[in-house]
């Protein structure tokens, strides 16, 4: 067995680990440690709760244990669906010492963070997520929430982990789609401010698809590591955590107005990823060739990237205009001086914007 990585995410007191490893979710005795609690939630979805759940009651060896089992998939990322949870853990007369578990992808996460936030104004939670996408991004860092139609992740609460248990083997029950569309958010952190590790990423794509898993625990304690450093340095989004978002406001808008059903999260931040790749080349601020590698890298690793004739630039823009990141009543974009180098501006040409929507869009 290969020795798992673990990190500390530094937040004072409410600092907390994150391990890395294969097989973590089989050392009962190792996950009994991290589950300590007079009763535990289990919140899941249809999917992984059969191939999972019953990790979580051996590491429990018969102590309370409940399973909140939600329907799968983005378009049940609402207050309705979050309500459901609630509804357990008051019938089931959960206190504020109790824990929840959050056991799944991206969506079981945000949504049992946003329950675990809002309980009794806050009870304690673990992220166990199952997913590539999950386990790089949104199961580190405390951001919890769940979509209304008029935006996505629009009504939520910062709310930080007790400890985050990531095991890679789950990534072998994954369809291909989804490892595909998780590798977009790999993609994000080397082109965020590590070059060197966007060229190792172009040399190792092809294990990175083959579940090598030496490959896959570098590749996800990596971006952890990228993205713990973000959190601590600005851990409420005031500045540079907006850099996490590169991709995401051109991909939220895809996402929001085909109606969450037709592309996975990661393939429209893959999408995202080479729009404001191209914004950024457009407006001069990238060379051709970092353009042309990032392109190259996202095809390669299969990503579906061609939005055109699935929106209209006007919806596109329409639905960037309710981003979170909206300050003033002006888009802030997250743009690119090479590959490593983004930024966070609102100060670009709206004539820039606008060619670039045609261009991916039209």
């Amino acid at each position: 067995m290969i020795a798992p990585l673990s990190m500390t995410v530094p937040l004072g007191e409410r600092a907390y680990s994150i391990h890395v490893g294969a097989g973590l979710l089989r050392d009962a005795t190792w996950l009994a440690g991290l589950l300590r609690a007079r009763k535990v939630a289990v919140v899941t979805n249809a999917v992984v709760a059969p191939l999972y759940a019953a990790n979580i009651r051996a590491a429990r060896a018969g102590g309370e244990t409940h399973d909140i089992v939600l329907p799968d998939g983005e378009s049940h990322k609402t207050l309705a669906t979050a309500t459901k949870i609630f509804d357990a853990l008051l019938e089931h007369r959960f206190a504020r010492d109790d824990l929840i578990v959050a056991l799944g992808g991206g969506v079981v996460g945000d949504m049992a963070g946003f329950a675990a936030a809002c309980y009794q104004r806050g009870i304690a939670f673990v992220q166990i997520p199952t997913t590539l996408l999950a386990q790089v991004d949104s199961s580190v860092g405390g951001k919890t929430g769940v979509n209304h139609p008029l935006g996505k992740n629009m009504i939520g609460a910062f709310h930080q982990p007790r400890a985050v248990v990531i095991d890679i083997d789950t990534l072998r029950s994954l369809p291909l789609r989804e490892l595909r569309a998780g590798l977009a958010e790999v993609v994000k952190y080397g082109l965020i401010c590590d070059a060197d590790f966007f060229a190792w990423l172009e040399r190792n794509a092809e294990r990175l698809l083959a579940l090598d898993s030496e490959t896959l625990m570098y590749a996800v304690h990596r971006c952890c590591s990228i993205k713990a450093e973000i959190v601590v340095r600005d851990e409420h989004e005031q500045g540079d955590r907006a850099l996490l978002n590169l991709g995401h406001t051109f991909g939220h808008a895809i996402e929001n107005t085909t109606g969450y059903s037709r592309w996975l999260h990661g393939e429209a931040v893959a999408a995202g990823l080479r729009m404001a790749a191209s914004m950024s080349e457009r407006a001069g601020l990238m060379d051709k060739a970092d353009l042309l590698r990032i392109e190259s890298l996202l095809q390669q690793l299969g990503l579906r990237t061609d939005a055109r004739g699935e929106l209209s630039p006007a919806a596109a823009h329409a639905a960037m205009s309710l981003d979170k990141k909206v300050k003033a009543g002006r888009v802030r974009l997250i743009l690119m001086r090479g590959i490593g180098r983004a930024f966070v501006t609102d100060d670009y040409a709206e004539e820039t914007l606008a060619a670039t929507l045609e261009a991916h869009l039209a």
